[in-house]
């Protein structure tokens, strides 16, 4: 049986565990951005680290993992789509256009979006970057449609949500993907939690604290049940710098 691919969670965080400054500001946009990056003071011993080449060069990781609400905030209306009028049947099956599948090289990664609800809009390409979209039954046709007029690839892997575990298992299968490092948010990372499928998680802990009640962690979503144990994890290395910074790596310990 042919094993998953390897998931490694990359995440920056306050020493307080958040991941955003507030519940609904997105990071990449300003002031949120420029905030977050205050955090963290240039330090003359600090040593930037790449996590994406080193899960690359480690594992061969190829593939890149985000959330919807990383790109587009709740509180966000997405652009209206074009109805789809043709049968819907065939949407609902896996869309990977040859053309897209055979120009890929070694040096390209897969940019892998959650996004059953179909809410992001696909306005920019990147080079040595193709898009993968995550979808399940109850994604609007509408949508599904736009990625096919786009050639957006995607995979239909749940009935009501986006199944991890049998998305996971499709990027190995379907795609040849063996490792997959996720840069989203405290809810999907925290879905993959409750799955089981992370193994290792790189955590950077900025010399701030954020607060708040609501505000994203490093690991949000459905708590443990009673009785339930807590997840273990072996430090693998830990670093720090001048400014206060904290670099940790973990593997998880399933014995």
């Amino acid at each position: 049986m042919q094993k998953r691919p390897r998931v490694v969670v990359n995440v920056g965080a306050s020493v307080d565990g958040k991941v955003a400054l507030t519940r609904n500001a997105l990071l990449m946009h300003q002031p949120s951005s420029e905030l977050w990056g205050s955090m963290t003071p240039e330090a003359p011993d600090s040593v930037a680290i790449d996590v994406i080449e080193v899960v690359r060069q480690q594992y061969g990781c190829n593939a890149v993992l985000e959330g919807s609400g990383s790109l587009v905030s709740e509180e966000e209306i997405p652009a209206q789509l074009p109805t789809y009028d043709g049968d819907p049947i065939g949407l609902y099956e896996d869309f990977l256009p040859a053309e897209v599948i055979e120009q890929r090289t070694p040096a390209h990664m897969w940019f892998t979006v959650v996004d059953s609800r179909g809410r992001v809009r696909w306005t920019e390409r990147h080079e040595n970057w193709d898009a993968l979209v995550l979808v399940a039954q109850s994604t609007p046709a509408d949508y599904l449609g736009y990625l096919r007029r786009e050639r957006i690839c995607y995979l239909v892997v749940g009935e009501e949500r986006v199944d991890l575990s049998r998305a996971v298992a499709a990027m190995g299968t379907e795609l040849g993907i063996t490792c997959i490092l996720s840069a989203a948010g405290g809810g999907l990372n925290g879905a993959l939690l409750r799955a089981d499928l992370i193994d290792e998680l790189h955590l950077t802990l900025a010399p701030a604290l954020v607060g708040g009640l609501g505000t994203p962690s490093v690991m949000d979503g459905s708590p443990l049940a009673v009785g339930e144990p807590p997840t273990r994890l072996e430090l693998l290395s830990a670093q720090t710098d001048a400014a206060g910074a904290v670099r940790l790596h973990y593997a998880v310990r399933r014995s």
